[in-house]
């Protein structure tokens, strides 16, 4: 049975989906080094546009991320989130809705396109 259905147009490298079970990703677009668990569902609502994940987020268990929103560089989506407005670079959000509850400081997976090393 398949559980994991991917229909994003563009993908950097580096994708890492951890346990695919149940996970939906449905992005406009999603940046290099991105870390997503299982059962997230990235993808539409009524907008006419999916979100737009950037470069070394991590999406965690059971988090959902719809509408046309952005996702920052480095953001942390926390397990079972529910993401229905834009995250910054370097926000950790969880909750539903998902609000702020940290800074991503020490857990970095992007570095830069000349930086790809994991520190």
């Amino acid at each position: 049975m398949e559980t994991l259905y991917i229909n994003t147009p563009k993908i950097g490298p580096r994708l890492f989906i951890q346990h695919g079970f149940a996970t939906n990703i449905s992005a406009k677009q999603i940046g290099s080094d991105c870390w997503i668990n299982q059962q997230v569902t990235i993808g539409y609502t009524f907008a006419p546009d999916p979100p737009i994940i950037g470069n070394g987020v991590r999406v965690s268990a059971g988090a959902k991320v719809v509408g046309n929103i952005t996702i920052g560089d480095n953001a942390i989506i926390a397990a079972n989130a529910a993401v229905v407005k834009d995250v910054g670079e370097n926000e950790v959000v969880g909750g539903v809705p998902a609000k702020i509850i940290g800074e991503n400081v020490e857990h970095k997976l992007y570095f830069g396109e000349n930086e790809n090393i994991l520190k």
